[in-house]
């Protein structure tokens, strides 16, 4: 079975409460939940992580190497200042989508850059907490294609 690692960055703990104008009305745990289940639909396992600071985001990818066969990462406003972040995703070479629930080259102008976007495979934006699954069916299509 592969393994998917689903990774939320700063302020996603607080979804469902926090601006639910624009990112909706679900937990994350409903989220993480949804992914869960959508993935074993897939064949996948999926582990979901969620920090605030930037260091233990950077230890669960590179803990990821070799142990995870894709990565999900939503990483919130790290994704517009994050070197080490994309860094870290370039140095574990495992395919990455990168999820925004929001669109967010719709949103502020800081927010339509994204250094994680270098090192993905994609990016999934716009669609709500759906984005997750969306990525998990575009990491089930790379798996695919590659056996």
């Amino acid at each position: 079975m592969k393994q998917v690692l689903v990774l939320n960055g700063p302020n996603l703990n607080l979804l469902g409460t926090r601006q639910p104008e624009v990112y909706g009305h679900e937990t994350l745990t409903m989220v993480e939940d949804a992914c869960r289940a959508h993935g074993q639909s897939l064949g996948i396992e999926v582990t979901c992580l969620q920090s605030n600071h930037e260091g233990a985001l950077l230890d669960a990818i590179h803990a990821a190497k070799g142990v995870q066969d894709g990565l999900i990462i939503n990483a919130g406003a790290y994704t517009h200042t994050s070197i080490a972040l994309m860094d870290a995703v370039f140095s574990v070479e495992i395919p990455t989508v990168e999820v925004h629930m929001s669109n967010i080259h719709a949103r502020e102008s800081f927010r339509h850059v994204s250094y994680l976007a270098k090192a993905a495979v994609g990016q999934i934006c716009g669609f709500g907490s759906k984005g997750y699954l969306l990525a998990l069916d575009a990491l089930a299509d790379q798996f695919q294609q590659k056996s």
